[in-house]
């Protein structure tokens, strides 16, 4: 290092000790950032970008018009970025001043470059709780995606149920208390907070402080320390650590897992619900997600990964796509209205955080534009079900049942003359009106300061008419006039460029603030669009693939007619998807035994039941030409064969613990999916391990289950209990081949084929 400390250098290191050890600093000179010291040697190294020197500095910058795709290489390595910006206009002879604008994390980025359009991006804190009456340990989770503004928190009873809520929200980044990091060791990359601003009276004051509340009682959180102290952690971060301004997150909403279908890591891993395996996407969101908007997709991605148990919520979603069915052209319609929306959400996010730009005003103008046709739209659907074109499906009370899925709306009366109407479509509608009514007002002033080519106006400079402000108009027209004396021309030329900028930033400024004044109903408007797009989206897939509307209750059947795959009924090229029937009652036809072959069919079938029951309870139609579904409290899966390397765990260990899992969870409410039990270890106690577990859930558990093994002496169970029954995949001998039927009928197999299926194999 240099003998004499520059004061650039003495500004960059009071800079760098403001922000954590952890953080990359990216300090901007003119047209690039640069790192120096040991943020430099790690950077170079991860950006593969050179390392230099400059009077024994080590440094290495990367450019101010490239930053973001570099700042993204930074985050997916897992490191913290705080960027420091110029906040003055280089002057002759003085020094630049900067600070810190923000610090981006996996958790809290919002540049659209470093998101996935169509996927959330959480900030998670989890916090263990020591309860003394009664005496027993809770787990608080909480999590907010910044991009959009959603917080929410709950509570939660075992590590495991905790597990599995971290494996459905995904977030990027998780929380733990500086305490508590031993205890939370089993999560990779956590992130280490002040202990402190985790303990519950600390956390309720920072939230109440946050909310301007007394108390959290409005919210319904009050009695839950353990998550309280999860959700104040993360406005403390946010706020203290990051620097961050957080006005967005405007409400917490308050979350219990018996509200929702469980499904822990292993039930998304197997049945491939959000991503898949493979090179191709052949998930089922894959399949269902035909939404229009960003904001649709990530909503059509949150129901699946948490499907509902409240039966009356899950006929309104029915119905609402009943009733598009059968008005197919108005389906196309609001479709085709739908694709000219963007990604409101984040876009008011942005601008909510002070990191919006002038695009972001952009998207809210085209978009908020957009908003009457949509509403144009909604009208029909109202009028037609009103003159009695609609579906004929007995109404229910959409009104309560689906102020879950659509915020609740603005006291707007509506402008349409009451009629008898379907209550359900009708309701649903109204309530999307109401939340984009006050929209337009805001487009239109977003219409007069704005030009009408904003795309190629952003390339040039700016996206202001020239009429907004006279005062811009004069600033311009100063940077023309001529004057005999060239430095005084230089001068009032600069002069003007600057106060000109400034101005236009002034007003920037000024219409960001008028938007943010609409950010709650920008917010509800964006939700309610969310919720129409993913029903439009299940909508559009069962009118392309056929689906039936299930019925849906509170018994244990399960019966299906002609069920199909949705994944493989769309993705088969070689042959066509064979359906199946299914039947099961949680009592004579509690357990099935499934036995045959390698490769005719058993593991698809057995999955193709849980997709079903999973989608029939996010509100979906399904691939069947009928379907009777009890409704169920989770979905278990134990699928496959595979070791656990990292954890030590062999592949018998890894079943082990996935049966575990479901003979101490599941209940009677539950369904199960056991595809193999007991092959990784000798015949005799593989074939022990199975029989154990086949009488327990038949005889305990009671719940509905579908088991497909090898061990063919599994089917005498039939004949011992009065709810198990014997399937098998019917094949064919023909020519000393076996030729699978994939077909799904009653009794046990009498030959595994074994010889016929390596022959296959070569």
């Amino acid at each position: 290092m240099a003998d004499v400390i520059t004061p650039m250098m003495q500004q960059y290191q009071r800079l760098r000790g403001s922000v954590p050890a952890d953080v990359l600093l990216l300090f901007r000179l003119g047209d690039f950032y640069e790192l120096f010291f040991e943020d430099a040697k790690e950077a170079a190294g991860l950006l593969n970008v050179a390392l230099t020197k400059r009077n024994g500095v080590p440094m290495c910058g990367v450019p101010y018009h490239a930053a973001q795709n570099y700042i993204a290489k930074l985050i997916k390595a897992g490191k913290r970025v705080a960027i420091c910006d110029q906040t003055s206009e280089p002057r002759p002879g003085r020094i630049v001043t900067r600070d810190i604008t923000q610090i981006i994390s996996a958790g809290t980025v919002s540049e659209l470059g470093l998101l996935e359009a169509k996927r959330a991006n959480y900030l998670g804190a989890i916090y263990e709780y020591e309860s003394a009456s009664p005496a027993r340990t809770i787990f608080g989770f909480a999590y907010a995606d910044l991009t959009t503004g959603e917080f929410r928190l709950m509570q939660l009873s075992t590590n495991g149920a905790l597990a599995d809520e971290l494996a459905r929200v995904g977030p990027s980044e998780i929380l733990v208390s500086e305490e508590q990091r031993e205890v939370f060791a089993w999560i990779e990359h956590a992130l280490v907070h002040d202990s402190y601003a985790f303990l519950p009276e600390q956390a309720a004051f920072t939230l109440c402080e946050h909310f301007k509340t007394k108390s959290l009682d409005g919210f319904g959180c009050a009695e839950m320390p353990a998550a309280i102290g999860a959700a104040g952690a993360i406005i403390h971060y946010l706020k203290h650590q990051l620097r961050r301004k957080i006005d967005h997150l405007s409400s917490l909403r308050c979350e219990s897992a018996n509200d929702h279908v469980v499904l822990d890591a292993a039930t998304q891993t197997n049945l491939d619900l959000v991503e898949s395996r493979g090179a191709r996407d052949t998930s089922l969101l894959a399949v269902l997600d035909r939404t229009m908007t960003p904001m649709g997709g990530r909503k059509l991605r949150s129901w699946i990964l948490q499907p509902l148990r409240d039966l009356n919520e899950l006929n309104c979603r029915q119905q609402v796509i009943a009733d598009l069915l059968h008005e197919s052209d108005l389906l196309g319609s609001l479709r085709s209205a739908l694709k000219s929306i963007r990604d409101v959400e984040r876009a008011a996010g942005r601008l909510s955080q002070a990191s919006g730009n002038a695009r972001d005003l952009v998207t809210l103008k085209n978009s908020l534009q957009q908003t009457p046709g949509l509403k144009a739209e909604l009208g029909k659907l109202i009028e037609r079900i009103e003159f009695g074109k609609g579906s004929g499906i007995p109404p229910c009370d959409a009104l309560n049942s689906v102020e879950a899925a659509v915020p609740a709306a603005t006291e707007l009366p509506t402008r349409l003359p009451p009629r008898k109407r379907s209550e359900f479509a009708a309701s649903l509608a109204e309530h999307l009106q109401n939340e984009i009514a006050e929209m337009p007002e805001l487009a239109a002033k977003l219409q007069r300061a704005v030009v009408d080519d904003a795309p190629l106006a952003l390339k040039e400079g700016g996206i202001f008419r020239d009429s907004f402000d006279a005062q811009l108009d004069e600033l311009r027209n100063a940077s023309r006039d001529g004057t005999p004396e060239l430095k005084e021309m230089e001068a009032k030329i600069l002069g003007a460029d600057e106060r000109a900028r400034n101005l236009e930033y002034s007003l920037f400024q000024k219409l960001r603030e008028e938007a943010l004044m609409e950010l709650g109903p920008l917010q509800k408007t964006a939700g309610a669009i969310a919720t129409l797009d993913a029903i439009c989206s299940l909508a559009e897939a069962a009118r392309l693939f056929h689906y039936c509307r299930p019925r849906l209750n509170e018994s244990l059947r399960l019966t299906i007619r002609d069920g199909r795959h949705p994944v493989l009924d769309q993705n088969l090229v070689e042959e066509k998807f064979v359906p199946n029937d299914t039947e099961l009652d949680g009592d004579k036809l509690r357990l099935a035994i499934i036995t045959g072959p390698n490769m005719a069919g058993k593991s698809t079938y057995i999955r193709q039941v849980a997709l079903i029951v999973l989608m029939a309870q996010i509100g979906s139609f399904v691939p069947a030409t009928s379907a009777e579904i009890g409704l169920v409290d989770r979905i278990f899966t134990r699928v496959g064969a595979s070791d656990d390397l990292s954890r030590g765990q062999s592949t018998f260990m890894v079943e082990m613990n996935e049966t575990a899992n479901i003979v101490n969870n599941a209940t009677e409410r539950s369904l199960i999916i056991l595809d193999e039990i007991g092959r990784g270890t000798s015949t005799f106690d593989g074939l022990s391990i199975a029989w154990s577990v086949a009488e327990f859930l038949h005889d305990r558990i009671k719940a509905r289950t579908l088991f497909a093994t090898h061990y063919h002496e599994l089917t005498k169970l039939a004949v011992e209990r009065k709810g198990v029954v014997n399937f098998n995949v019917a094949v064919r001998e023909w020519n000393e081949q076996i030729i699978f039927l994939r077909k799904i009928v009653p009794g046990g197999a009498d030959k595994s084929y074994g010889i016929q299926v390596a022959r296959l194999a070569g």
